[in-house]
């Protein structure tokens, strides 16, 4: 059993957001009436209006739980205003990718002051139907901003923000596994010297990617078009590899697609269209899958660009310290690759960072910076990281920081991946690290070495440390995958503390709550 609690931060929208003074003002004055605010220069609500929206913070956002599927979430908001339902829509990550957190994304949609209704990369499709759905009911607000827009920016400095980003220079890429791994890791540098940025650790970093040439190639080739044909100012094949998202199959492209053909297949077009999968393949319709399915489809170039959605920038948390090597950045990326049928598909991100950009190649990118997912202010402070995987990332640039800043508090790092011959990223480092003393504790788990183990195991086996590190103060972070991963470390932690603190199974579950409303549980997932 878990416990699902608001998020422990929500923010005044500050000076840099992408926002008019108007929309500013009203989304201040949202928040204020959450926070119970009374700032100079914050829009104040009525007494009226600012209790319906505490009676809204009061709701405990159970929703706010990135394991549970829309249709369980869509139930516990139900009956809620439209902000809380639209909140309830997005994929409860708040990762940043769309340049808010999911409470204040929908907060603007709402309002009318985001006219972009498809920024929430992780819930895809689902997450964009429902909103349309939503914001197509009686009363919703009219967008304040055309539709598909960006909000009218203030000056924002270079590489702050998604609309605006620096060009940092690609150094190297280096493969952190062994032989004989079944993955595909790579630890890939940046030089930041000429676009002056920097970052803290716990910040992610965005990168916007090119589309692979051969998949670009062969969208060109069944669209029937000639790769140098103009539209909106760029070559048709430079505007796919740049500009357009070629992974699943909008909407909007079924539906185009439905205008061009007919009989059976426009009827199925109209069903895609509208969500439906007559022929129970829509999870494998990319782009070029649509074009395929629909090969009698004749499409102008510039209408089928127009269908697509833009290519968005992928996030990745950023696995070195400023404070040890300025003017770098790295990332630790898992290149993704598998078939559909016998159709390569390729991570269009993790991919180019894995072979497609060069050194020396400039590169758009930006920092976004962390929602609650930071190292305690007090340096002294113990810490217990729990990352399997590329989840180890965050957590090396947290101890890089400590070491290169000398912060006395003690370090836990729990790592896990499949086989430690092959698997064990950074080894030599964090050995070191243990070898010093400065990382108190190493703990490894192992998958496929014989018996299966895993992070919990290993909380398991170390509960009662755990126990005493948390009545110590210490700090709790996970990173690591939402569905499954978090979610099983977070019940082990509630276990833990029932086995070893002598509690309830309630009271175990108000305890770790109660952390994570002190910022003391912390979670980066993906």
């Amino acid at each position: 059993m878990t416990v699902q609690t608001p998020a422990p931060i929500v923010q005044v929208i500050p000076a840099t957001a992408p926002f008019s003074d108007e929309q500013r003002s009203w989304l201040n004055g949202f928040f204020a009436g959450l926070l119970s605010l009374d700032n100079a220069g914050v829009t104040a609500l009525s007494p009226t209006e600012n209790a319906a929206v505490m009676t809204e913070a009061e709701d405990g956002a159970p929703w706010h739980d990135p394991s549970l599927e829309m249709a369980e979430r869509m139930t516990l908001a139900e009956g809620k205003p439209l902000p809380r339902r639209l909140y309830a829509a997005m994929a409860q990550q708040d990762c940043g990718q769309c340049g808010y957190v999911c409470e204040t994304y929908s907060a603007a949609i709402a309002s009318g002051a985001e006219g972009r209704l498809n920024l929430c990369a992780p819930g895809g499709k689902e997450t964009l139907r429902q909103i349309k759905t939503l914001m197509e009911e009686p009363g919703a607000a009219a967008p304040t901003v055309p539709a598909g827009a960006a909000p009218v920016a203030e000056p924002v400095p270079k590489g702050r923000c998604r609309e605006n980003p620096a060009l940092a220079t690609f150094l190297s890429r280096r493969k952190l596994n062994g032989p004989g791994s079944e993955k595909e890791t790579w630890h890939v540098e940046f030089d930041l010297s000429e676009c002056g940025l920097d970052y803290i650790v716990g910040d992610a970093f965005g990168v916007f990617a090119q589309n692979d040439p051969r998949l670009v190639d062969a969208v060109v080739a069944l669209l029937g078009a000639r790769p140098d044909a103009e539209i909106a100012g760029k070559p048709l094949r430079e505007k796919l590899m740049t500009d357009c998202a070629l992974g699943p199959a909008p909407d909007a492209l079924f539906q185009l697609m439905s205008y061009v053909t007919g009989g059976e297949a426009r009827a199925k077009a109209r069903r895609l269209a509208a969500g439906d999968d007559p022929d129970g393949d829509l999870d494998r319709l990319d782009v070029l899958g649509a074009l395929h399915k629909f090969s009698q489809a004749r499409l102008s170039a510039e209408a089928f660009v127009e269908a697509l959605d833009p290519l968005q920038p992928r996030l990745y948390s950023i696995s070195s310290s400023h404070n040890a090597t300025p003017r770098r950045i790295t990332l630790t990326v898992d290149a993704v690759r598998y078939k559909v049928g016998s159709r390569p598909r390729w991570g269009v991100a993790s991919t180019f960072l894995a072979e497609r950009v060069a050194p020396g190649d400039k590169v758009p990118v930006y920092v976004q910076r962390a929602h609650g997912f930071a190292l305690p202010p007090d340096p002294a402070t113990p810490i217990i990281m729990c990352g399997p995987g590329t989840g180890v990332a965050p957590f090396r640039a947290f101890l890089h920081d400590r070491q290169a800043t000398k912060a006395p508090g003690r370090n836990w790092l729990f790592f896990g991946h499949q086989r430690r011959a092959c698997d064990f990223f950074y080894e030599d480092e964090l050995q070191a690290m243990k070898d010093s003393g400065f990382l108190s504790n190493l703990t490894l788990a192992w998958s496929r070495d014989g018996e299966k183990i895993y992070i919990q195991d290993r909380m398991r086996e170390r509960g009662g440390e755990i126990w005493s590190w948390l009545e110590q103060g210490a700090h709790f972070y996970v990173c690591g995958d939402a569905k499954r991963m978090a979610k099983d470390v977070e019940r082990t932690l509630i276990d833990v503390v029932a086995e070893h603190g002598g509690r309830s199974a309630e009271d175990a579950i108000t305890y770790v709550a109660s952390l994570r409303r002190a910022g003391r549980y912390q979670v980066d997932v993906y």
